[in-house]
């Protein structure tokens, strides 16, 4: 049976948008510069051609996606899965789309026609709502599948679940426990897998932490970060960041709380970046251009909340903290915070908090990494 595809294009006359994307104009340009509010349709700034072709074709098999075959597609498992340019190239089209979702432009919709499946082992607000909204924005459909609707790898085995779904949708989305389930997932999968958190790495929300940095301070290469507390998923996927793009990674963490060890070393023998594990949160903090936190127990830590309290004595992020940082430091959290212990209500609501708009950006980066991963 024949299936009817339509393909929209927009050619911008402002180089910002859907232009090549070139790291130069992340690096040199800062984001935050950008006027994008009081855009209208009609304005030179975003004014451009949209054009639309549908044709007749048959429908592709199970085993590619718009034609390409699995092995020509990347699952977005890992950020080191991919080179510097790449994330580069990503970021840079989160902030064009991201603008154009501002401006009120609602006829960009790559996605019509497409579906998503999202797996939810774990439940989690910011991550079912950023890639529900942000897929549907851009024209798709996506489907939630709870931690009792499938119950992968019990109920069903992955492999099973994979090959399914990737028969239903165009993507696959997962927000898992064990990090094998995600790479079993996508090893069976014939179509684009993102990882939506593991126990091991968060990388969505990293890429949203990037977009954030350079609208902010105006660039990442040559910033200074500072992660205080567990050293867990979050701090793996900085990590693998600064093995691809250099900046300074700080992780000060208390003793036996410390991050991978073999991600740690992987990450300091690329020499791409300046990677320190440190104990002391106060001298790690000096100069950071981005102090960030976590909460000290995550999902499925819950019966140590009490013992990692006493074991995290001296590493909430309070006013004092960040008044070493210097005045110029920003604050981020990957959400949600438990305010009064990893760090202060003061802190989060501060000026210099960037908190919100971090979340926001969970959005627009998947938006551009589902875009990188189906090719359009």
């Amino acid at each position: 049976m024949a299936a009817i595809s339509t393909h929209c294009s927009i050619q911008a006359e402002n180089p910002y948008f859907f232009s090549p994307f070139s790291s130069r104009s992340l690096f040199r340009s800062p984001l935050s510069s950008r006027n994008f509010s009081g855009i209208s349709l009609s304005s030179p700034a975003i004014r451009g051609k949209i054009s639309c072709q549908t044709s007749s074709a048959t429908s592709p098999p199970s085993s590619s996606v718009n034609g390409k075959a699995k092995s020509e597609l990347k699952d977005f498992l890992h950020i080191n899965d991919f080179d510097r340019d790449t994330i580069l190239k990503i970021l840079d089209r989160a902030a064009e789309v991201k603008a154009l979702l501002k401006s009120g432009e609602r006829t960009f919709l790559p996605f019509k026609g497409k579906t998503m499946a999202m797996i939810f082992a774990k439940p989690s607000m910011r991550t079912r709502v950023s890639f529900e909204t942000g897929f549907f924005l851009l024209g798709g459909h996506a489907i939630y599948l709870g931690p009792d609707d499938i119950q992968m790898g019990k109920r069903e085995e992955t492999r099973d679940v994979a090959r399914v779904l990737s028969r239903y949708n165009d993507i696959i989305m997962a927000r898992v426990f064990a990090h094998q389930d995600i790479l079993d997932l996508a090893k069976y999968a014939t179509v684009p897998v993102i990882n939506g958190l593991t126990d091991y790495n968060h990388p969505c929300q990293i890429m949203a932490d990037a977009l954030t940095i350079i609208e902010h301070v105006g660039q990442l290469e040559g910033t200074k970060v500072v992660y205080v507390g567990d050293g867990n998923n979050i701090v793996h996927s900085w990590l693998l960041l600064a093995s691809i793009i250099p900046f300074h990674f700080v992780c000060a963490c208390p003793k036996g709380y410390d991050p991978d060890a073999k991600t740690v070393a992987k990450a300091q023998q690329t020499g791409i970046s300046k990677i320190e594990i440190t104990n002391d949160p106060k001298e790690a903090v000096k100069g950071a251009d981005v102090v960030y936190s976590d909460v000290w127990a995550s999902m499925g830590q819950k019966e140590e909340a009490t013992h990692r309290r006493q074991a995290f004595q001296g590493f909430q992020v309070d006013e004092n903290l960040i008044k070493l940082a210097g005045p110029k430091a920003y604050f981020m959290h990957c959400l949600p915070a438990e305010r009064g212990v990893e760090v202060t209500d003061g802190v989060i609501e501060a000026p210099n908090s960037i908190v919100f708009p971090q979340a926001e950006n969970r959005m627009h980066a998947q938006n551009a990494i589902m875009l990188h991963l189906l090719g359009v």
